[in-house]
């Protein structure tokens, strides 16, 4: 039989998408698209209200098309009443994703409707490993599931209960297997990605330190790390390995101390602003991009301007803009003061125009330099691929996927930078 996996939300999602894939594949299901596919999995996302009302939809339309469907994710484990209304073949949360094969088999076999969810707080870590990204370049590697941190405004930590980590030595093996199947940069990710710490002491600099003696890997990449956990071993590690990319994503979330404290952030702009000089002074090229909530309950004209103003000060090189989402459950729901609607969309609005500005101004910083660059899609007359600080790059010609190239930058258009190539980097 055929499927298609459909994912939404954050590079966890991402990643466990592709066990699933992975997963179906072996037990000889056939990938394909959502047209021609019998079975669609649909992977959700909750993180905000839209993210619950596109993962319904999706849903909705696997429905129509009289798809054998399997649910699970973020949302499905938030709204599990909600979505038992929905006549889902097969419903879960966000645990035994890895196993979705002999469930799937076992509906196959049975036809009976299959909703399994757990009321158990201490979960375990979900043993989860992949050979290889069938369709990335770069490969995502689960190290850390769960949250402790109870931001006031977020679900997450209600979804996917608590902290937990992989194996240190298990997640150094998966990163063997997957620079050893081609891969050459990986992505370490998790819900809290630089809470990684295992009961034998093991934290995240010394995982990036161990998997940076695997020869081939040329660019270890932390899909997003809090301010908070960028200490000093981890500051004296991006200093001495050039491994580790000339890119961080920090989140921010408000750029006024008095919002920074109604969403039980644990750090000031002051102190976030620090960190940021500590890579800077380390890497100054550094592309440093963050995530803003604007509109949370409490936040005035005057301490959105205190956001503005911190923003441009810091100077990020992208702004990922998220509109508040009240989240049934949270403490930030139960606030007064809550903002109109019309006044986050023009607030999301102005703080985009800002982040636009911004991305621009650090492109055209590098206007006429060769880079380095890992060529991820490759068409008939062009190929796009990052930098090690992130820019996203456009050569006009057919290149090698997943090889590094020297290229002169020339231009900015459309969200890219535009070059020439000059070489390839022999490894």
């Amino acid at each position: 039989m055929k499927f298609n996996i459909i994912t939404l939300g954050c590079k966890v999602n991402l990643y466990e998408s592709e066990i699933m894939k992975e997963k179906l594949i072996q037990n000889g299901f056939l990938a394909t698209d959502f047209d021609q596919a019998d079975i669609v999995v649909i992977n959700t996302c909750s993180v905000t209200n839209m993210a619950d009302k596109k993962s319904l939809r999706q849903v909705k339309h696997a429905k129509r098309a009289g798809k054998i469907l399997v649910v699970c994710g973020c949302s499905s484990e938030n709204h599990q009443v909600d979505y038992q209304s929905q006549g889902i073949d097969i419903l879960i949360g966000n645990k035994d994703k890895s196993k979705i094969a002999s469930i799937l088999l076992q509906y196959l076999k049975t036809k009976q409707a299959i909703t399994c969810f757990y009321n158990q707080e201490e979960y375990e870590f979900e043993d989860m490993t992949i050979d290889k990204f069938l369709d990335h370049t770069r490969a995502f590697v689960k190290i850390q599931d769960g949250c402790n941190n109870f931001c006031s405004y977020c679900i997450i930590p209600y979804v996917r209960k608590n902290i937990r980590n992989k194996e240190f030595q298990k997640a150094i093996n998966e990163i063997k297997t997957l620079v050893k199947n081609g891969h050459k940069e990986i992505v370490l990710t998790g819900i809290h990605t630089g809470s990684y710490h295992t009961p034998e002491g093991h934290d995240l600099t010394d995982l990036i330190h161990e998997i940076s003696k695997i020869e081939a890997l040329k660019r270890i990449r932390i899909s997003s790390i809090e301010a908070t956990e960028i200490n000093d071993k981890l500051l004296q590690e991006i200093k001495e390995n050039p491994k580790i990319v000339n890119h961080f994503h920090i989140p921010l979330q408000s750029g006024s101390d008095a919002i920074l404290k109604r969403m039980n952030r644990k750090y000031t702009v002051e102190f976030y602003k620090e960190k940021i000089a500590a890579i800077r002074n380390i890497k100054p090229d550094v592309s440093i991009t963050t995530d803003v909530i604007v509109g949370h309950p409490y936040e005035t004209d005057d301490l959105f301007l205190e956001t503005i103003k911190t923003c441009q000060e810091i100077n990020f090189a992208k702004i990922h803009v998220f509109p508040y989402s009240k989240r049934d459950g949270t403490l930030s729901s139960t606030m007064p003061m809550q903002v109109e609607e019309k006044i986050k969309k023009q607030r999301s609005k102005t703080l985009g125009e800002i982040s636009k500005n911004l991305e621009e101004s650090f492109f055209k910083k590098h206007l006429d330099q060769q880079v380095e660059v890992l060529i991820e899609e490759v068409f008939e007359n062009e190929s796009i691929g990052h930098t090690t600080n992130y820019l996203k790059i456009k050569v006009s010609e057919k290149l090698e996927k997943n090889e590094l190239y020297l290229v002169h930058l020339t231009d900015v258009q459309d969200g890219y930078l535009l070059g020439k190539r000059k070489e390839k980097v022999s490894l």
